[in-house]
């Protein structure tokens, strides 16, 4: 095991996780480590470090940890962990505030993959209100060099009529645009 300084890892990165703290208006020292963010997590079986963890290399200024980690990214948002928090430890925020820094600070390197979803994402977003699932699909093959990933689940799929050839065509979309646009905004134009 590797010995870390950690007085050394909080001078070298106090300032940002002060950044980080006041972006996402979660005081990570209240977190006394229970675990019951991680044990609730549905997505912590995909995670390489967890939920408590990264809060922990946070609280300790290992702000490179956390960003070498793809927990971060693959956090759902979907606030299980803040439900079950006895601290009323935004867990989601404070993992979008990673994200949105690491992608404004350009530092997403070792998250190339999910880069390229966020930017696709968004793009269909922005274009049709909604998202255009065998579009996403298709710029995530192109982009990530994958051409024939999910050929033998998206046919049968699109056979069944479960997924449209079509974009779709909804109410509102220039709300749904302007809602997208300002995203774009909060995150510094890189959508």
């Amino acid at each position: 095991m590797k010995e870390v300084n950690l007085t050394e890892k909080w001078k070298q990165n106090g300032k940002i996780i002060e950044e980080l703290i006041e972006h996402s208006g979660v005081d990570i020292r209240n977190c006394y480590q229970c675990g019951k963010c991680s044990a609730g997590c549905p997505m912590a079986f995909v995670m390489d470090v967890s939920p408590n963890r990264i809060i922990r290399m946070l609280q300790l200024g290992m702000w490179e940890e956390v960003l070498q980690s793809r927990t971060p990214w693959i956090c759902a948002l979907c606030a299980t962990c803040y439900t079950r928090c006895p601290r009323d430890i935004d867990l989601p925020k404070l993992m979008d505030a990673v994200r949105v820094i690491t992608y404004n600070k350009n530092m997403v390197d070792h998250v190339k993959n999910e880069k390229i979803f966020h930017s696709s994402f968004m793009k269909w977003l922005y274009r049709y209100g909604r998202i255009y699932e065998l579009g996403l699909v298709l710029d995530l093959n192109l982009k990530t060099g994958n051409l024939f990933n999910d050929v033998e689940l998206g046919l049968p799929m699109v056979l069944k009529g479960r997924l449209d050839f079509l974009p779709p065509r909804i109410k509102n979309k220039d709300l749904i645009r302007r809602m997208a646009e300002r995203a774009r905004q909060i995150e510094g134009g890189q959508a």
